[in-house]
């Protein structure tokens, strides 16, 4: 799964599982465009893997579509920034679901939609990766609209593959279990939520950034030639049991 010669783009690059996947990439020779809404947290890359960082506010269509045209035409495009507000059905305020639903699920379409323009002018292929959960699959508490944009993204991954097939573009999404970054620290950090969830599991652990970018990018590389409109679980098997 090697990737020299490719240029890829990673949205929410500057930490979690984008920090870890646009490492690992950039570790296996592919260039690497660093999409984050703060350009704080894009700091480092550029000396540490050689990426070329654009900072660019995720809740903003237009400036997602800015910024991916200053990416420009990729060879890959991984959809990692998400963010997430708690809070119960009962409790939901308009714009922390506005907030959700904006960065989660309309700036990763607005992302595929210019990577994928790109693409097809450049005369097609390439390979969308659009990052889940496993909370698009089960009801969590106080998941309500990070639930909907993840299963939301999720069909949208369908039609993108089925629409995009023809120019030879792949589209897969990533549903990955809880993992071990600061968002689900916030989410999962008593344990009296956090052990319930821990025993369904049958591998007995949540995931690492590492475990979810290495999955990427066998979904990005050529070994998985065949695999578009799927959605691939990293769950340590959560969804089989």
């Amino acid at each position: 799964m090697e990737f020299t010669g490719k240029t890829i783009i990673v949205t929410g690059a500057g930490k979690g599982i984008g920090r870890a996947t646009a490492t690992l990439l950039a570790a296996r020779g592919a260039k690497i465009v660093a999409l984050s809404r703060s350009a704080r947290s894009l700091e480092g890359l550029p000396e540490e893997i050689g990426a070329r960082v654009i900072a660019a506010d995720f809740s903003d269509a237009k400036a997602v579509r800015a910024a991916m045209k200053e990416a420009g035409t990729c060879d890959a495009l991984v959809n990692c920034a998400g963010i997430n507000v708690l809070e119960s059905v009962l409790e939901m305020t308009d714009e922390g679901c506005d907030a959700v639903l904006g960065v989660n699920l309309r700036a990763a379409i607005v992302c595929a939609q210019e990577f994928a323009i790109a693409r097809v002018a450049a005369g097609g292929g390439g390979v969308i990766v659009n990052i889940t959960s496993i909370a698009g699959h089960r009801g969590f508490q106080d998941h309500v609209c990070y639930a909907a944009s993840k299963a939301g993204l999720e069909g949208a991954t369908r039609v993108m593959a089925k629409e995009l097939g023809p120019h030879g573009i792949r589209v897969v999404a990533v549903s990955p279990t809880i993992t071990l970054t600061e968002l689900a620290l916030e989410a999962w950090s008593d344990p009296a939520k956090s052990e319930p969830m821990m025993v369904r599991h049958p591998l007995g652990r949540f995931a690492g950034t590492d475990d979810v970018a290495r999955s990427i990018a066998m979904v990005l590389s050529d070994d998985a030639a065949m695999m578009t409109g799927s959605v691939l679980a990293v769950d340590g098997g959560f969804l089989a049991v």
